[in-house]
């Protein structure tokens, strides 16, 4: 590897261990085995190149869960189930990662750079959950289906973790939080929408 791919796992390894808040570029430099120069170089900044890791481990997250095999046909409940058990299952590696989403979130204007660069990923993370649950390919993902269906999902996704954060011993499980989606749907509908089946 050179130095651009070893100061991105090093903040990566920083970014689980310490949260954005907490990591300094003498950390990150520490963790990869480079010099203060070449994240300057490579990043232009250490918050530039902690966007990059958490966007990888984010890309990360998401291909495990994918790579788990997620059930059911396109834009079934049993398909929304199956995503929520692949989440809910990475929950104890993952948390780190959403423990520094939150932190970022909380800053208000103390990280602004952090948050413009994050805020301008949020797209990207909207089209993948869009594609993973409909099986639509991200290409073909419009911008009103990313300002629409996306933040949905990614509001359910984020409110998800955050109870797990939070307090794992009370949070939903997959199965009573897509029985949940049901019932919202149901009630939104009016008529009766089949419950996805127990996972297997």
């Amino acid at each position: 590897m050179g130095h651009r791919e070893d100061l991105l796992e090093g903040a990566k390894k920083c970014l689980a261990e310490k949260g954005f808040v907490r990591t300094t570029a003498r950390d990150i430099v520490s963790a990869s085995g480079t010099n203060l120069a070449s994240i300057g170089y490579h990043y232009g900044s250490k918050d530039a190149l902690l966007t990059q890791a958490f966007i990888a481990l984010i890309e990360e997250w998401g291909e495990g869960v994918h790579g788990a095999g997620l059930g059911g046909t396109d834009r079934s409940l049993e398909r929304m189930r199956a995503l929520w058990d692949g989440v809910l299952g990475q929950h104890e590696a993952t948390a780190p990662v959403w423990a520094a989403s939150m932190e970022v979130a909380l800053s208000g204007d103390r990280l602004p750079e952090l948050r413009s660069l994050l805020a301008a990923s949020q797209a990207e993370g909207r089209r993948g959950l869009i594609s993973m649950l409909t099986g639509t390919p991200e290409e073909e993902v419009t911008e009103e289906d990313e300002r629409t269906l996306g933040t949905v999902y990614q509001a359910l996704l984020n409110g998800l973790m955050l109870q797990w954060l939070f307090d794992p011993a009370s949070a939903a499980s997959a199965q009573e939080f897509t029985e949940g989606l049901r019932r919202v749907a149901e009630g939104l509908t009016g008529a009766p929408v089949p419950s996805a089946p127990e996972a297997g």
